[in-house]
């Protein structure tokens, strides 16, 4: 099978979503004892676990606006992506070999030990999660079709979930046979992971980015332009060059992050009316499932068990408890397999009732399977209650992306607004473009009739010589109007950070990230005060409940999301 065939590239860029699922579901399963190990208190191994999303709340918006506007051989997103990888390999070195490090550091290893695995966790859980959304914008950009990227996004999910099941397993295994070679458990497991991790991220280097994408043809000027004019216009970029561009990339690098800033925010307050709907709904729909997913255990354990977690390692509560939390492990693995068995026929299910009815059927599905795991005390019904939520989990994986794409393949419907606006941006760069033309055409007109005079005469000469009485000097134009569209526009512009002309103002990338927002902020927002809740009600039940009530509200917002041209009227913006 050809690497260039369509299924070939599916699997060339979701291998990567598997690698990054595996890392993160194995490595944030292990780090928690690693953290109470060197002496981290449960209260504030809660708050580093939070470092991760918190920070890609900052930067995913940013990292989704610049990959937009990005422009190299090597394509958008690609870029983006690997630096990323690079951060998660890193982080993969850095947690087990903390101690090691801080060894070599200070003569008092364990702050700086401490230091060190706060560092890699960060790392991991960060560029691992932002990851994802450079790689969904590589999905919607190759997969434009509907067909094409419902089929993507269900591949995608079914990596999400597979390597989650993966991940779940891998620290379950005993590595003794491995251990005496690599270091001991840690460091046997972390290595498996880069291995398979850098596995993945090689395959990219496989992947067919928008090859188009990243070329930007020459404009009619240049067609139109004389040869002597176009090598004028280069020789004279080419012998400033030198001077100019060492110095001015770094500076010019930093002043374009300024400027980005500014123009994000603008971008990000004006979300369209499409995304903004959707975004709320993945939000209230995150929250309630991640809810769940983050206290299950904890509420199998204390209220469907009746242990207790602070109780000393070895007493019948705390047999009690680590019983329930592992069958609660058991229902989270099998959410896994219920989501990788949904994400494999999401694609059926959308084409014979489709997306508004099984996106609708997956938000309502949750509250009421939240609701039995409330009022039942049978651990064989929670588990199985636990294990259906997993066709919400594919459900939120691919549909809302598979909508975001729709609304950037269609943008006159859904995103008119938008479109007009880069129409009007694209015949503002047509006037320009045809005004160069005109001075170049003139320009090659001299030439033809036999005028001599040098392309490199000053104006204040060719002024001075009147028209009448002598051969007229070729009119002075300006190297900016001679190099319009020419390759060493092109390649200064990238320098100094010019726009491309007629680049979009909003892309697919930069929504993609307004989605991944709501996941990450769906993280935050149970940690902070979940804790608060179940304090003041004494019960561990409220977690379910707040799943619950969460699920309700999502319920009501799902019904506003756009699924068609139809439901445009909903959307006042």
């Amino acid at each position: 099978m050809s690497l260039q065939s369509r299924r070939t590239q599916l699997l060339l860029v979701n291998s990567l979503t598997f690698g990054l699922e595996v890392c993160l579901a194995a490595g944030i399963t292990y780090v928690p004892p690693l953290l109470l190990e060197v002496g981290v208190e449960e209260k504030f191994m809660t708050m580093v676990l939070g470092i991760g999303p918190v920070l890609g709340l900052v930067f995913v918006p940013l990292i989704g606006s610049a990959s937009d506007q990005w422009h190299s051989s090597y394509g958008r997103r690609r870029p983006f992506i690997w630096l990323l990888c690079l951060g998660v390999l890193l982080s993969l070195f850095v947690i087990p070999h903390a101690g090691s490090l801080a060894g070599l550091c200070a003569l008092n290893p364990r702050p700086l030990e401490i230091a060190f695995l706060i560092v890699g966790i960060g790392l991991l859980d960060f560029c691992g999660q932002v990851c994802f959304t450079p790689l969904e914008a590589l999905l919607s950009d190759l997969f434009q079709e509907p067909d094409n990227c419902r089929q993507a996004f269900s591949m995608y999910a079914f990596m999400i979930s597979l390597g989650g099941c993966i991940g779940y397993l891998l620290p379950a295994i005993d590595w003794a046979f491995l251990a005496p070679y690599l270091g001991g458990q840690e460091s046997c497991l972390f290595s498996l992971l880069a291995l398979i991790f850098l596995a993945c991220v090689l395959a990219t280097l496989f992947v067919t980015e928008e090859a188009a994408q990243g070329d930007i043809p020459a404009g009619p000027a240049l067609k139109d332009a004389s040869p002597r004019a176009s090598l004028w216009c280069c020789c004279w970029r080419a012998a400033r060059a030198p001077c100019l561009l060492p110095g001015r990339r770094v500076l010019q690098a930093g002043r374009r992050l300024c400027a980005l800033l500014p123009r994000l925010h603008g971008l990000c307050c004006r979300v369209p009316g499409v995304v903004r709907r959707l975004f709320v709904a993945e939000l209230c729909s995150w929250m309630a499932l991640m809810t769940f997913m983050l206290f299950y255990t904890d509420f199998v354990g204390e209220g469907l068990y009746h242990g207790v977690p602070r109780a000393k390692p070895g007493t019948e509560a705390r047999r009690h408890y680590d019983e329930g939390v592992r069958m609660g492990s058991l229902g989270l693995f099998l959410q896994c397999i219920t989501s990788i068995f949904f994400s494999t026929i999401m694609d059926w299910l959308v084409k014979h009732f489709g997306t508004r009815a099984v996106y609708l059927a997956s938000v309502v599905f949750f509250p009421g399977l939240a609701f039995v795991m409330c009022l039942s005390r049978s651990v064989t019904v929670v588990t199985i209650s636990a294990a259906l939520t997993g066709f919400t989990f594919s459900a939120l994986q691919i549909l809302p992306y598979m909508l975001a794409s729709l609304y950037h393949h269609d943008k006159q419907v859904f995103l008119h607004k938008y479109k007009r606006k880069e129409e009007e941006d694209a015949a503002l760069q047509d006037k320009k473009s045809a005004f160069s033309k005109g001075l170049l055409s003139s320009q090659k007109l001299s030439y033809q009739n036999g005028h001599t005079g040098s392309l490199f005469s000053s104006s204040s000469s060719s002024s001075s010589s009147p028209p009448s009485s002598s051969p007229a000097s070729p009119p002075a134009v300006s190297s900016s109007a001679l190099c319009v569209g020419s390759p060493c526009d092109v390649s200064l512009r990238m320098v100094v950070g010019e726009p491309e002309p007629g680049a979009p103002g909003r892309g697919i990338c930069l929504d993609l990230a307004i989605l991944d927002s709501a996941f990450l902020l769906s993280q935050v927002v149970p940690s902070l005060f979940m804790g608060s809740i179940v304090q003041f009600t004494q019960s561990v039940t409220a977690y379910m409940v707040s799943a619950a009530g969460l699920g309700l509200v999502a319920i009501y917002f799902a019904t506003k999301v756009v699924f068609d041209k139809g439901d445009m009227a909903k959307c006042s913006v």
